[in-house]
């Protein structure tokens, strides 16, 4: 068994709103594609997509991301504002409630590892 995983050609996926008891403003629409799962270690990975608008967000696992197109910016409760574009990476861990901001369709690449 080999313990490095290629991962799959992404394949098309349905956009789908964002829940609208989410949405602050906008009419934000979402693809997410899993690449990878192992459910043991509760680690995925990922490349997700999503059209201008803004929204809730509350994580409860940490997830890393880098951004490959678009911007978006994420603004904490706390009152801190993280900006991102292309070729930019960064954590968010659990705990993290906010708004998720995005200015032109942005598409990540995401791992996810669950408490």
């Amino acid at each position: 068994m080999s313990l490095i995983t290629k991962l799959p050609a992404i394949t098309d996926a349905a956009w789908e709103p964002i829940a609208p008891e989410k949405v602050i403003s906008g009419a934000p629409q979402q693809r997410s594609f899993t690449l990878y799962e192992n459910a043991a270690e509760h680690l995925y990975a990922g490349e997700w997509e999503a059209t201008p608008g803004k929204w809730r967000i509350s994580y409860a696992e940490w997830e890393y991301i880098h951004i490959i197109s678009g911007r978006c910016v994420l603004t904490g409760d706390d009152g801190s504002v993280t900006e991102a574009g292309p070729g930019d990476a960064f954590v968010v861990e659990p705990g993290f409630t906010g708004a998720w901001e995005v200015l032109e369709t942005v598409r990540k690449h995401w791992v996810i590892r669950e408490p």
